[in-house]
């Protein structure tokens, strides 16, 4: 028993460790945006800010007239591509675990195999398939082509093989068909699973930056990634105080998404686990 208790504590101080090393960059980026750029070259920079200043953010809002944009079009992109996925992730996943039609092994180890393909395969097919369409330099570039996910689809699929028959047949001397019984009692009650999906599903369209670069070419069309991009590019030298501060608000819509749903987050993950 006190062996099994001390390996609890080294294991603790270890993850304690790791979890701090792992937040370092992050405090220190918060802190280096509300600091002039002089203190941040100086090499004498602290995780709390010795000049406090709103300077930086102040410039990236209105010098760069594009900024605002750039962010608005990433919540959109993310916003319309993470709803899309949800439906079609969710219906497919419920589909390989509770219908029962000819060839659902087969389409389900299809889509196992095509997981093993790595993304970077496809993005030259996507973008001949999008001139062809004409979809170049749109939102629907960087939607369709991640309109599902084939990870998301399998976890679904996991949770509602467990999922009890007792409501689906409550539901159906209801007298709800089954595309009812889906949306309005099965889907309610995935929202943990579904959470999950939601924020890792945003965070991929968020985080893009190889399609954006790809398929974009309008500077107003540009998603917050490459928008950075490019704005650091424009200028003379690394700009850290600025490029912090950036970093910082590119990252706030994950942390205000995952505060949202980390209640149903948890609940996911340790549904997840415990299958």
């Amino acid at each position: 028993m006190k062996k099994h208790h001390t390996g609890r504590i080294i294991l603790y101080v270890v993850l304690t460790a790791y979890a701090l090393l792992t937040l370092y960059p992050f405090v220190w980026a918060i802190a280096a945006s509300f600091e002039p750029l002089r203190v941040i070259v100086s090499g004498n920079m602290s995780l709390i800010p010795k000049e406090f200043t709103l300077d930086n953010y102040k410039y990236m809002m209105s010098t760069s007239a594009l900024f605002p944009r750039w962010f608005l079009n990433s919540v959109i992109v993310s916003t319309v591509g993470t709803v899309v996925n949800i439906f079609f992730n969710t219906m497919a996943g419920y589909a390989l675990a509770r219908l029962h039609f000819p060839g659902r092994q087969k389409i389900y180890y299809a889509l196992l195999s095509l997981m093993m393909v790595p993304a970077q395969v496809l993005l030259i097919p996507n973008y001949l398939i999008l001139m062809n369409l004409g979809m170049l330099d749109t939102y629907q570039s960087l939607i369709l082509p991640s309109a599902i996910n084939i990870g998301n689809i399998f976890m679904m699929r996991q949770f509602f093989l467990s999922f009890p028959n007792d409501i689906e047949e409550a539901a159906a001397i209801d007298g709800l068909g089954r595309v009812q019984t889906f949306f309005r009692i099965v889907f309610p009650l995935a929202r943990p699973s579904i959470a999950t999906q939601a924020i890792f599903t945003f965070m991929g369209f968020w985080n893009n930056f190889m399609q954006p670069m790809l398929y974009i070419t309008t500077p107003s069309k540009y998603t917050l990634t490459l928008g950075l991009q490019s704005f650091t590019n424009q200028q003379a030298g690394v700009r850290w105080d600025h490029s912090m501060a950036a970093s910082v608000i590119s990252i706030l819509p994950i942390i205000v998404l995952y505060i949202i749903f980390n209640r149903y987050f948890l609940q996911g993950i340790r549904m997840d686990n415990e299958k």
